[in-house]
């Protein structure tokens, strides 16, 4: 059966507690050019084990319809890419927020950032069985 590849609602973070709290600066984080993974665990563990927002300055893409293609190529690299991370994180493991955030100062080809989100995903993988060896 082939996994489901729907951007759900329940998968977009829009509490501005928490979208606050990843933005706190104690939040870890790591980049893979063109974006940077700000992560936490969740406060709540909802019905995913991941909620995702992303965001795109409007400081480097002064234009509203630039913002929103790179935003809508970052959703769809996600979206086509999170079953790897769905996959591989334990059932166990307490729900994450993300903020995929563009730090490119141009906009770039959609391959480059889906490389970037699936590299992204192996290493975060990779930290989070660093951090918790017990959990593999």
């Amino acid at each position: 059966m082939k996994p489901k590849k729907k951007f759900l609602k329940a998968e977009r973070l829009k509490s501005r507690k928490a979208i606050e709290r990843l933005f706190s600066g104690k939040s870890p984080s790591f980049a893979q050019y063109p974006i940077r993974l700000v992560f936490r665990e969740s406060e709540d563990k909802g019905e995913v084990p991941v909620q995702v927002t992303i965001s795109v300055p409007k400081r480097k893409f002064p234009k509203a319809v630039h913002r929103n293609r790179i935003r809508r190529q970052v959703r769809e690299a996600w979206r086509l890419n999170k079953h790897r991370l769905y996959q591989k994180l334990p059932s166990d493991t307490p729900g994450y927020d993300f903020i995929l955030l563009y730090v490119a100062r141009e906009p770039l080809p959609y391959a480059q950032i889906e490389q970037a989100i699936q590299v992204m995903i192996r290493r975060f993988l990779k930290k989070q069985r660093s951090a918790n060896p017990s959990a593999q």
